[in-house]
């Protein structure tokens, strides 16, 4: 069964690798189009990734909770960080986002250059003070643009059921922006771990919160609010997993 798993990931990861190469190049022609064209040219390479992982592989996944977004008004989503799978994900399951990351990925051949496209928040983590500051300038210049934003609040990917420390950068921009903010576990983490090769078929789980009113809240109350939602997820969403991943 291994060997099984392991020929299907390598076959994803092919696909993966050269959709990736054809739309970061091909996408360098949208540069000048509005950033909602970029976006919406963009974002097939994640919906593809998506379809091709559950081809391949056998990955699905399933959203409880979808009915609490509402469309009509950028949100912060502050979200568990357990794989790769997720930043294609939420680009299907959200409306137009934008995402916090660490300015070192744009340097990436291809993956940077298609990143980029998409216009992301892009920090230095060794900046201290300077770093969270431009964090709260460009994610509330975006949210007022009706952009979402993307945050990982445990700062890096984390292994399931392992609960890592709560920055305060996503949570003291929800306090400023004051817009819905949006809680999100999953565990995605067990079907594709971080740094793996290999990909489990099965049924990745996500728990979107109700928004919060985050105006009339302060920083350590989401911040205990975000702990709170992950860890009563990491146990509920024990993973689903197949024999066999469906041709």
């Amino acid at each position: 069964m291994k060997v099984i798993w392991f020929l299907r990931s390598a076959v994803y990861l092919l696909g993966q690798t050269l959709s990736m190469i054809f739309f970061s190049v091909s996408g360098q022609l949208t540069r000048p189009f509005s950033f909602e064209t970029r976006y919406n040219y963009m974002r097939w390479w994640a919906r593809f990734c998506l379809w091709w992982l559950r081809v391949t592989c056998g990955l699905r996944f399933k959203v409880h909770g979808q009915e609490h977004i509402d469309p009509s008004r950028a949100g912060l989503i502050l979200s568990r960080h357990e794989s790769t799978w997720e930043t294609l994900a939420f680009q299907q399951i959200f409306p137009r986002q934008a995402y916090v990351l660490k300015r070192e990925l744009l340097r990436i051949p291809f993956f940077g250059w298609g990143m980029s496209l998409l216009h992301p928040i892009a920090i230095d983590r060794g900046a201290g003070r300077q770093a969270l500051n431009q964090l709260l300038k460009e994610g509330q210049s975006r949210l007022q643009q009706g952009d979402w934003i993307v945050l990982f609040p445990e700062g890096t990917r984390m292994p399931p059921n392992e609960l890592g420390k709560i920055n305060v950068g996503g949570s003291m921009l929800a306090t400023k922006a004051k817009v819905p903010v949006y809680l999100v576990a999953h565990n995605a983490g067990s079907f594709w771990p971080k740094n793996s090769f290999m990909k489990k078929p099965g049924l990745i789980e996500v728990h979107i919160s109700e928004p919060l009113d985050a105006a009339n809240m302060s920083v350590a109350e989401i911040n205990q609010a975000i702990a709170d939602w992950y860890s009563q997820h990491m146990s509920s969403a024990e993973p689903k997993s197949e024999s066999e991943p469906p041709i």
